[in-house]
């Protein structure tokens, strides 16, 4: 089989589209000739019969059909593609409105938002912060930040980072711990997050083959991982929190990772979008910036 020329599968799809070579001609601008002869090669490329010919109409063969349905699928990719391009150099201007769960949103995304509006004056955002999943197409969202993990969804995904869980509890309530394994967690009081899908059983991993799964006692349970993050440097139990939340009162010394050397199942960050042919480029932009963001902080699967 000779080498394809992919071009010729616009001529295809133009005269199976129409039904005729002087229409398909008419709709490319060019002379029914040329239609015929792009035709006529693109079978010798493939050594098969793509179209019958009859004095009235022009009919694909059963190898025209499959060709032409993926083609028409090809070629709408590429002009998505071309479209995608065009949008990425005009300047990002409009209402960009954006949903994320109220602890990464706050975080993590506000500050980009902030040095966004900076960068593109045009645009102006609404960052609206929950942690009810938000219908992307009933509340027009442009663009929406999930953290965790991706339940299967018609959406468009990509990830821009991961996440650690860690096991935290204040320094008060960390010294009278004498918690050797997570198994030992069982009694201790527990800041349950109802925010998550599975507040209560964890799964403890170290090294290759230590595992334990434990169902922690819960002694208040809250919806918004701020307010988990309050009652926890309050010494109201233990709790497990996000890197990007617990980072910096660790670091502080009001909060105390309980056993460091056991790892909690990590997670992933996602920009989900609606179903479109292509996006709009203040959200092109605005996602560019988040893997930028994730890059600058090493938490970037990219």
């Amino acid at each position: 089989m000779e080498a394809i020329n992919l071009n010729r599968l616009a001529y295809l799809t133009a005269v199976v589209d129409t039904g005729s070579f002087t229409r398909a001609a008419e709709r490319l601008g060019i002379t029914k000739t040329v239609v015929s002869q792009q035709v006529a090669r693109l079978e010798r490329e493939l050594q098969t019969t793509l179209l019958m010919r009859t004095t009235r109409r022009v009919e694909p063969t059963e190898a025209g059909r499959l060709l032409h349905a993926r083609s028409v699928m090809i070629l709408r990719d590429a002009e998505d593609a071309i479209a995608e391009i065009a949008q990425s150099n005009v300047e990002p201007r409009g209402m960009l409105r954006i949903a994320a769960p109220n602890d990464y949103g706050a975080s993590t995304v506000s500050p980009i938002v902030a040095a966004f509006t900076r960068r593109y004056p045009a645009c102006q955002v609404d960052l609206v912060l929950s942690d009810a999943r938000t219908d992307l197409l009933a509340n027009q969202i442009d663009l929406s930040i999930r953290v965790g993990w991706l339940d299967d969804s018609s959406l468009h995904a990509r990830r821009i980072g991961t996440f650690r869980q860690i096991l935290v509890a204040s320094p008060q309530l960390h010294d009278g711990l004498e918690a050797q394994d997570p198994a030992d967690l069982g009694s201790v009081p527990f800041i349950a997050n109802a925010a998550l899908q599975e507040a209560l059983v964890w799964q403890f991993t170290k090294g290759d083959f230590d595992r334990r799964t434990v169902r922690m006692q819960p002694a208040m349970t809250i919806n918004a991982t701020p307010a988990v993050l309050a009652a926890t440097l309050a010494g109201g139990g233990l709790s497990v929190l996000p890197d990007f939340v617990a980072a910096e009162p660790i670091a502080s010394g009001g909060l105390v990772h309980v056993l460091p050397d056991w790892t909690l199942p990590s997670g992933g960050v996602y920009a989900v979008y609606p179903t479109a042919r292509f996006r709009p480029a203040k959200v092109t932009a605005f996602v560019a910036m988040l893997l930028q963001a994730a890059s600058r902080s090493g938490s970037s699967d990219w």
